[in-house]
């Protein structure tokens, strides 16, 4: 494989990559390499959850997420799922479990966020960056699952820590 960067940034390094398939066909690839995030589901209650309300410029506007972000170099993932959640709601897992991995677009980027599900909460200190602009808010966990199923959240990856959350609670 040979690669040639077009752009390293805050979401990692932008390139195009000449690769040989399977099927022994050579392929241009445009690639962004990232360093992985983790998105965490926060339990207030055995029945309720936080959801971030978060400006993305990407999106259009205001959506409803989990807290998540984007592992920093040499991080392990399941401490960036504990500095996001406190970072972003203002609040420290007890404990934490990791409930499964996604890959978020494998058609041009190799990105993987780390998924977990974190419990006992207790406050800590909110640390949020100039550019994270986000309300905090609690929900039933049910009322959770159905914006999903209104279309009211739409983030991926916060779709996908909801039903592996509910996977756990259904296992517990």
């Amino acid at each position: 494989m040979k690669r040639r960067v077009i752009h390293e940034g805050n979401a990692g390094s932008y390139g195009v990559e000449e690769i040989t398939l399977p099927n022994g066909s050579d392929y241009e690839l445009q690639m962004l390499r990232h360093p992985g995030a983790s998105a965490i589901v926060p339990f207030v209650t055995d029945d309720s959850v936080l959801l971030l309300r978060q400006f993305r410029h990407a999106a259009g506007g205001e959506i409803w997420e989990v807290p998540a972000g984007k592992i920093d170099p040499g991080e392990d993932p399941e401490v960036c799922a504990k500095r996001e959640l406190e970072e972003e709601t203002g609040y420290v897992a007890g404990r934490i479990e990791q409930s499964g991995v996604i890959l978020t677009t494998p058609g041009f980027t190799d990105e993987r966020i780390h998924l977990y599900v974190a419990f006992d909460l207790t406050p800590g200190k909110l640390n949020r960056g100039t550019n994270e602009v986000m309300e905090v808010h609690e929900f039933s966990f049910d009322a959770a699952m159905a914006m999903i199923d209104r279309g009211e959240l739409i983030d991926s990856k916060s779709i996908a820590a909801l039903y592996h959350a509910a996977r756990l609670r259904r296992d517990s």
